[in-house]
């Protein structure tokens, strides 16, 4: 059967590469794939259990053994940290070899390499943003820190170890579809690998929407839509929390200086211009979620920690579960395919998660340039010269071509002459803070063997981009949350950061940093717990000001920090069930609004039923509801009649969060925007809140759906719906894809509960990524995630954990202490020795 279906799944997708409906590049010699030897069929696995093995390898220095589990989790011994590292890079590459390359090489620009043309400008953009250059940059500081330059050597050494045991038969699939063969593995593509984290983690900022609109539209009205606060806040550091700094305390290479913190003032944008280009970014932020409750609120005593980062979906899965033991090290969680340590875990000591900060780590700025050369550009009255850097891209069918970026002091100037939108070619260079020196590894190789929380905050000083909320907690009983990055630190007086800003002026360097110190962080709060949920890091009286337009989570924070407040005796049970919570707090929030707002004299027959359902339902968004259908129609159908001046794509702009979507319906009822610019009529709120709800039949009859699994558990009181057979988990219909987007190599639909907004933020394409439960009460860990541990398709490890994760369920993490076996839970064991 695993040959049978690797066949049909390899024909399916030659076949769609063939008429060309895939994004994929050109057909491979298909005598070359289908040969018996050499080809897709020696990707097939049995369902066999595997052999122990025993065998030489060049480049260990003392024996290594690696135990795998029943879910072919591997448990690394080694006898020194780099045969540990050597062997973290050997067994990932052995299970997710193209998932790293084809990762890397994203980020380095090189797509169209293997592809073609198609993938051109995705590459041109992502060496304008300075992917490649920050990556270099980091290289080259890491090589600074001995330890760190030694052990990524080693993980990289581990990694060629296996490339070089691989003949073209052994190959993952995807190199023989593509025909390609994986490259020689080294530190640069660890950074690139690092910074492609950081580019997904770095999108929360609209310099250039914020722009737009306050130059169409006005600073009153931008102010009223985007406040960088919200009445409800919850931040993660709790309100009332007294800091002990000030912020005059700056970061920088000469000493202390004062910052200048005051008032808002006038507002000036560097032109009236409209402008076009921007890079790719959600319309909301998914979500992660992290907290630890201290021993005073759990059942046992002692500490416990969850985290669930949000992201997108896809197989092989974003994550590889691993344990690494040395003499100095006994760390358990998830690593990232391509980079050495563990990312999120723990360890006999202490367990730590992170979710993504949302701060504002980029800044856009127009560039004057003295004349068409380029050659120089204008800053506080002089010709600054600029650098150029040749980017030459080998593309697949038509060689190399090549783009000249140029650097200015802020960073490279990502759009101009030569790429971007026609209409908007503004000379628009970008300050990334990946762009400066950093060594991230650093971070997670001193958690992984951190014993306090001393310890903890050591390790964090390491960590620079993008920002990240860590949460902490220790068997010793601490608990604590710290949002780490480097962040400048911005004049309150200009709103430093907020638009578009003049490269030419230099008011807005960044001259100096946030020190690490005063970035936000609590230990042992009175109240238990600490959480983060992609929400605002402080209240408004921390020292430093950020910016916060429309970019902080405003509902599963709330939600979180309501039920860790008001329960008591917690246990990983309860942990469980908040992971998998489907409240939905925007939904509870904007329903009766728009319930009193809807003129219910003129409804159609089905339309009442809608009303009816609507009505009574909890909020809950489980998978077998028919009420959040309707509701998510409504509500989505009503932001686009709502907030269609911002979709026009010539003129980017974010549109207000679902917040301030709720605050704005309640309380205005004369604005403008509720007119439709596609109408000849000018439309009431009244008019558009009955517009919206009278689509939802017409979107159910016009949506496509796939058929999924019945439900997991049947409720005796669910019935389906006459009108709309379809349930929530049938609507949302989450769907794991393959990196490549291969229908043939992505999972099945997924059937479960969740949305953006809900502690369980799963929609169509996003979810959590790996939920972890670390007890040190009970000193058991639970883990999930959406996938498996192998990257083959022919392989039952492929995916064979999907079906728990979308069940809520979990798998208690074997986590072995030196000494100890697996028992009946070993599937194998590989040993391994230096080659003589």
């Amino acid at each position: 059967m695993k040959y049978l279906k690797l066949l049909v799944a390899a024909l399916l997708t030659l076949g769609i590469v063939y008429i060309g409906n895939s994004k994929l590049g050109p057909v491979p010699p298909l005598a070359k794939f289908l040969n018996p030897f050499t080809g897709f069929w020696q990707n097939a696995e049995s369902n066999a259990k595997p052999n122990d093995v025993q065998s030489n390898l060049d480049g260990l220095k003392e024996d290594v053994q690696v135990y795998f589990d029943d879910r072919l989790v591997p448990h690394v011994f080694a006898k020194n940290d780099e045969d540990l590292f050597f062997m973290q890079g050997y067994i990932t590459a052995k299970f997710r070899l193209w998932q790293m390359e084809i990762q890397t090489m994203s980020a380095a620009g090189r797509i169209s390499e293997i592809v073609g043309e198609k993938a051109l400008d995705n590459d041109r953009l992502n060496r304008r943003i300075g992917m490649g250059y920050g990556a270099e940059k980091a290289e080259e500081f890491i090589r600074k820190d001995a330890t760190s330059s030694k052990l990524i050597d080693a993980y990289c050494k581990g990694v060629n170890a296996y490339i070089g045991s691989l003949s073209a038969k052994d190959y993952p699939i995807e190199y023989k579809l593509l025909n390609y063969a994986p490259e020689e593995w080294k530190p640069i593509k660890v950074a690139l690998l690092l910074k492609n984290m950081a580019n997904m983690l770095s999108v929360f900022e609209y310099d250039i929407e914020n722009h737009n609109f306050v130059a169409k539209y006005g600073m009153e009205e931008f102010r009223k839509l985007y406040p960088d606060f919200i009445e409800e806040e919850d931040p993660i550091i709790p309100k009332g929390t007294q800091w002990n700094f000030t912020g005059n305390q700056h970061a920088d290479m000469n000493g202390v200086i004062t910052d200048s913190t005051g008032t808002l003032s006038s507002i000036s944008l560097p032109s009236s211009t409209l402008i076009s280009s921007i890079i790719p970014k959600p319309d909301e932020i998914e979500g992660s979620n992290n907290w630890a409750v201290s021993g005073s609120k759990t059942k046992s005593g002692k500490p416990i920690l969850c985290n669930d980062p949000h992201l997108h979906l896809s197989l092989p899965s974003i994550w590889y579960e691993m344990q690494l033991v040395s003499p100095d090290v006994n760390v358990y969680g998830a690593t990232l395919p391509g980079s050495p340590a563990v990312i999120i875990g723990f360890n006999d000591s202490i367990s730590w998660g992170v979710t993504n900060g949302g701060r504002d780590v980029r800044d856009w700025y127009q560039i004057k340039f003295k004349d068409a050369s380029r050659d120089e550009y204008e800053y506080k009255g002089q010709w600054l010269k600029s650098e150029k850097r040749v980017e030459k891209y080998e593309v697949r069918g038509k060689g190399e071509i090549l783009d000249t970026v140029v650097y200015t002091k802020y960073g490279p100037v990502v759009y101009d002459q030569n790429f971007g939108e026609a209409e908007s070619r503004n000379n628009l260079a970008m300050s990334w803070t990946a762009h400066l020196p950093s060594n991230e590894f650093k971070t997670f190789y001193l958690l992984n063997r951190g014993k306090n929380y001393g310890d903890y905050i050591k390790a964090l000083s390491y960590y620079a981009c993008p920002a990240q909320n860590f949460v902490f907690a220790a068997a010793s009983g601490d608990i604590a949350i710290k949002e780490q990055g480097r962040f400048p630190i911005r004049d309150k007086a200009t709103e430093q950061g907020k638009y578009l800003s003049d490269g030419s002026s230099g008011k807005d360097d960044w001259t100096d940093f946030i020190p690490y110190a005063n970035n936000p962080t609590i230990e042992n709060p009175t109240r238990g717990f600490v959480s983060s949920a992609n929400q605002h890091p402080t209240d408004t009286t921390y020292p430093y000001y950020y910016p916060g337009v429309g970019v902080y989570e405003n509902y599963r924070n709330r939600m979180i920090n309501h039920l860790l407040s008001e329960n008591n005796g917690i246990d990983a049970d309860f942990m469980k069930q908040m992971q998998n919570n489907n409240y939905n707090l925007n939904a509870a929030e904007a329903l009766p609004v728009l319930l009193s707002l809807l003129d219910k004299s003129n409804l159609s027959k089905e339309e009442q039923h809608f009303l009816q359902l609507l009505s009574k339902w909890n909020y809950y968004n489980n998978p077998q509801e028919i009420a959040p259908v309707y509701y998510e129609i409504w509500w989505n159908e009503l932001r686009k009649l709502l907030w269609d001046e911002m979709a026009d794509k010539k003129t980017p702009m974010k549109q207000p969060s679902f917040y301030e979507t709720v605050k704005f319906l309640a309380n205005d009822s004369t604005s403008p925007f509720y007119d439709n610019r596609q109408t000849d009529a000018k439309e009431t709120r009244a008019d558009i809140v009955a517009m919206s709800f009278h689509r939802i039949k017409d979107t159910l009859a016009a949506k496509e759906f796939t058929e999924v699994s019945e439900p997991y558990e049947t409720d005796e009181t669910y019935k389906k719906d006459d009108l709309n057979p379809r349930d929530w988990g049938t609507y949302k219909d989450t769907k794991i894809e393959h990196l490549a987007r291969l229908d043939a190599f992505s999972s099945k639909h997924v059937y479960n509960g969740g949305n953006l907004g809900v502690i369980n933020a799963t929609n169509a394409t996003h979810g959590p990524s790996w939920r972890m439960i670390v007890d040190f009460g009970t000193l058991k860990r639970y883990v999930v995630y959406p996938g498996g541990e192998s990257g083959n398709p022919g392989s039952k490890f492929y995916d064979n954990m999907v079906d728990t994760w979308a069940k809520g369920e979990y798998y208690v993490a074997e986590y072995l202490k030196k000494g100890e076996d697996l028992g009946n839970k070993k599937l194998f064991e590989l040993n391994f020795k230096p080659s003589k």
